[in-house]
């Protein structure tokens, strides 16, 4: 399909508004009462799911545009949740979830529950979409968890939205009309700390446990997950975290964001906050993509520490067990998903920006790995991202994990695209993860079902208990999985391997050349 029948694709299968039931005609047994309303659902088979409730009070529209999120108010009103929100300003070019309907009016979240009864509250796994920060939404099929709960009808499955790009991550506190707005640089974790807000409040009426809940994502929501304990207040709501893909690395500084502002705002035409405002969302959206105006979580002092890798290695947070890991060729997606002279142009801007600014020491060891890559036109670059961006941060942020005392679970899945390009490329093990086998454009094939089965197991069992490792009775195939916890003398990782799940050194698969990438940690996004 090309952007367009998938847009139109969502529309058919998700599009519609909830409205509030008001002649009382609705399946009571469907019913969820929250504090901000009555939520009536819809059942497949035996799942039943709550789509496109707000958890906020308000908006962030009209004057609440780059404000921080409102908090619900006690509703006694019934409302459909059968159709999912419209998504938040994204570009639909990077995630599938930004080719839906587009609005600023877009804090909404999912809820997934099996009927089947529990002794106990079902522990809460709670989604955060990926795209850079500038893209995405919880209507991606990928993240329908209907799949994944009728296969596991002991856990609760929460996704959510927040707002993304110039809406989420717009530094706007040093214009002149701007110290109103010391807020808006880190609206987007502010939004999911909103949300986690929520879930701990009502996720109860569900049949999920407020105290268990597991905060997971994928590339810019991995990098959430990782955040979200360093933001003040959040560690109430949760227990634990997975983070595929992305870490504390994926943020900014003040003086990068305010370049990023003061570059939209020439573009614009735009002196003021106030200014900004009275331009359209789909302009913003449109000045900020063309330009590749990126924008991303501020590392300001106030909501993030100017030091991420220093707070974890201090303990921020060492009470909360963490999994966290990455995919074997992880740029290879970028490659594959920009083509040829898309990837060469970008490579050339990134080069320009970041790579030429390297002092000549430093420079020379990445020239020195990059001229050991052996392969087609773009493995050294891509070799070289996949480093800096993702294996190093997640190898150091384990590390920094450790150090403190806390506990992180590591692994390094290695199953590959028969696409020469694509090979293990970032987000191939979302189908694994979501059980859609059938969602091949990026594997090129379905993984072996008894792998992807012990996979999600360990995913969910990380989540009832805090440790992934697998007994013989609750393993697919019957082999206990003894999952080790990193370490700092023998950096124990596990290896999702399609045939072999096996623990290793991280000498043995060499995640990470220490040598010559690992200082890069320093630059953040190099």
């Amino acid at each position: 399909m090309d952007l367009n029948e998938i847009r139109e694709k969502l529309r058919e299968v998700y599009g519609g508004e909830n409205r509030q039931i008001t002649d009382g005609n609705y399946d009571q047994s469907l019913a969820v009462k929250c504090i901000n309303g009555t939520f009536v659902g819809r059942k497949t088979e035996n799942i039943t799911v709550f789509r496109g409730i707000p958890y906020v009070g308000k908006q962030p529209v009209g004057e609440l545009r780059w404000k921080a999120p409102v908090d619900i108010v006690p509703d006694d009103g019934i409302y459909e949740a059968y159709y999912n929100a419209k998504s938040a300003y994204g570009n639909g070019q990077l995630e599938t979830g930004s080719l839906y309907y587009l609005d600023e009016d877009c804090l909404y979240l999912n809820v997934f529950k099996s009927d089947e009864a529990t002794a106990q509250k079902k522990p809460v796994m709670v989604w955060i979409h990926g795209g850079a920060f500038e893209s995405g939404g919880t209507i991606d099929p990928m993240f329908d968890c209907i799949n994944f709960v009728k296969e596991n009808p002991d856990v609760v499955v929460v996704t959510i939205a927040y707002r993304l790009g110039v809406m989420g991550f717009l530094h706007l506190s040093h214009l002149p009309d701007g110290k109103d707005y010391t807020d808006s640089q880190n609206l987007g974790l502010l939004d999911q700390l909103k949300a986690l807000k929520w879930v701990h409040e009502n996720v109860a009426a569900f049949g999920g446990d407020p105290d268990n809940v597991t905060i997971f994502g994928e590339s810019a929501g991995a990098a959430s997950c990782t955040l979200q304990p360093l933001v003040p207040g959040s560690q109430k709501y949760f227990k634990r975290l997975i983070a595929e893909s992305g870490s504390i690395n994926q943020t900014r500084s003040p003086e990068e964001a305010i370049e990023c502002t003061n570059k939209l705002m020439e573009v614009l035409g735009c002196k003021t906050v106030a200014d900004l405002l009275k331009v359209s969302g789909d302009k913003l959206l449109e000045a900020s993509a063309i330009n590749f105006v990126h924008q991303m979580p501020e590392r300001d002092g106030k909501y993030l520490p100017t030091d991420t890798f220093a707070a974890y290695a201090n303990g921020a947070a060492k009470d909360l067990e963490i999994l966290v890991g990455c995919n074997k060729d992880e740029m290879n997606f970028f490659v594959s998903s920009f083509g040829k002279e898309g990837w060469d142009n970008w490579i050339a801007g990134r080069k320009q920006e970041k790579y030429a600014k390297l002092p000549a020491d430093e420079k020379a060891l990445v020239d020195s790995y990059m001229n050991d890559v052996k392969g087609d036109y773009f493995q050294p670059d891509s070799s070289l991202l996949s480093q800096s961006w993702f294996n190093v941060p997640i190898i150091k942020l384990s590390e920094c994990q450790t150090k403190a005392g806390g506990k992180a679970f590591t692994y390094y899945f290695t199953p590959e695209s028969p696409d020469p390009i694509m090979k293990c490329g970032h987000a191939i093990e979302l189908s694994v993860v979501f059980n859609h086998p059938e969602m091949t454009a990026d594997t090129g094939r379905a993984f072996d079902e008894t792998f992807c089965k012990t996979m999600r197991k360990m995913w969910v069992q990380f989540a009832k208990t805090g440790n992934p490792s697998l007994s013989a009775e609750i393993s697919p195939d019957g082999k206990a999985k003894e999952w080790p916890l990193y370490d700092l003398e023998n950096k124990r990782v596990m290896v999702l391997d399609e045939f072999d799940i096996h623990p290793a050194k991280e000498s043995e698969v060499k995640i990470v050349d220490w040598e010559r990438t690992y200082f890069l940690t320093k630059y953040y996004m190099l």
